[in-house]
This record gives structure tokens, sequence and C-alpha cells, in this order.
């Protein structure tokens, strides 16, 4: 259910990194317990994100939950669909509605985030 490709983080976002650019996006696990989503608020391109803070947030019907960056790094670009369409996010949260791509300072940081398995076995523990 999650892939293998991502690596994730305990806030329920996860990243894909291709050399140094990094695309982000929320968890299928994040979006379900957010509902429907009906607004996305994201950086500007060339806005720097740090690691572990607030680079965003999702509103959905329910409640409005802030984003966490992955990792640190240069906005480079941002999902523009997501503005037209933010339900994408709740029809395919780990391909077409990636949030933002990023360019990393600080590619070790990868090495703190959560496999797939490791994160299905944190969610699991959630429960």
């Amino acid at each position: 259910m999650y892939p293998e490709n991502l690596r994730y983080t305990k806030e329920h976002e996860w990243i894909r990194v291709e050399g140094d650019i990094g695309a982000i996006g929320v968890t299928d696990h994040a979006q379900q317990e957010l509902g429907d989503i009906v607004y996305v608020d994201l950086p500007k391109p060339g806005t720097q994100v740090e690691q572990g803070k607030t680079m965003g947030s999702v509103e959905s019907v329910k409640a409005v939950s802030d984003i966490y960056a992955p990792v640190s790094g240069e906005v480079l670009e941002v999902n523009g669909a997501l503005a037209e369409a933010p339900e994408k996010l709740n029809q395919d949260p780990h391909g077409e509605a990636w949030l933002v791509k990023i360019r990393l300072s600080a590619p070790s940081e990868i090495d703190k985030l959560l496999s797939a398995a490791d994160y299905q076995n944190y969610i699991g523990a959630e429960k």
C-alpha cells in the first residue's frame, strides 16, 4: 500500500528523491484521516524549508492540518493542479498529488525518515 521508493515522516508526509531533487506529498493515511480535502496552501518557489518545520497546510471539511518538511531545501516547483483540484490528494496521494519539489540542502536528512515498512508499523501502532 505504501510505495517502497518513498521515505515517510511520523507527521504523515512522504518524499521521493531523485538525485538532489525531492517530491513531497502527504500519505494515504493522512488523506483518509482528513477526509475530503478542499484547499491546499503551499510555499512559493524559492522558499527555503527546514526539516520538521511547517511548510504549508491542507484544509479538509473536518480540519486544517499543517504540512511539515521531511527534509530541508529550496522549493523549486509547486503542483499547480492542486489549486484547481485539491481533491486529487484524496484520489492519488502517492502519485499525481505531490505537493512541492525541492532541491535538498542536506541529503543525509533522508536517513532519519521511515521506510515504507517502518511507516506501516508506525500507523498500525497509532490506531
